[in-house]
């Protein structure tokens, strides 16, 4: 558990007023000492009541990944997450809300971006950037795709530093070391 998580859940939570979906919640985390205005301190507690919160925080974790896991869909191979919205996106539904933070806190929802992740490679292998390199090759004229807004976006400035390919394909490098000076850019 992170040093001091509940002075920061205290603190965090005065600027963050609850909305309706929230009261309960908010009323049963103040029952136990945690809110606005509040001092929890967990070195406080009993080794009984610190073992209960520890093996608590553990099993909602876990509960968490393994709802992570089953959302979204998968395209090539790619995960595409749709965990990401606003308050009423998620209207209480907490274990959403936990996946989309443990996803990508502060994402956009799927009307503004998607937030492709990849966890294998081709062969099923787990990535590793300190075994192996790795390279993400865009087609020829395939770097944007189609949209009815006909918006794009390659969020970096380094992207007209990029070299693309001859046959005109851009392949990015993803490792931990340099691919060499001429594809550095890449």
């Amino acid at each position: 558990m992170k040093d001091n998580f509940f002075q920061y859940l205290d603190f965090a939570m005065q600027f963050a007023p609850a909305g309706s979906e929230e009261k309960e919640i908010r009323a049963k985390l103040a029952s136990i000492g945690i809110g606005p205005g509040k001092t929890f301190d967990f070195k406080d507690l009993s080794l009984e009541h610190k073992t209960a919160v520890g093996l608590g925080m553990k099993q909602g974790s876990d509960k968490v990944d393994k709802f992570v896991a089953g959302i979204g869909k998968t395209i090539n191979g790619w995960g595409i997450y749709t965990a990401f919205g606003d308050r009423a996106f998620f209207n209480g539904n907490w274990l959403l809300r936990a996946a989309g933070a443990k996803i990508g806190i502060y994402a956009n929802d799927a009307a503004e971006a998607m937030y492709p992740k990849r966890r294998h490679d081709a062969d099923g292998e787990l990535l590793d950037g300190s075994k192996h390199n790795y390279t993400l090759t865009f087609p020829a004229g395939g770097l944007p795709i189609e949209n009815p807004i006909n918006r794009y976006l390659i969020n970096s400035p380094m992207l007209p530093d990029m070299k693309k390919n001859e046959d005109g394909s851009l392949t990015l490098y993803i490792q931990k070391d340099s691919p060499g000076a001429d594809k550095e850019a890449n």
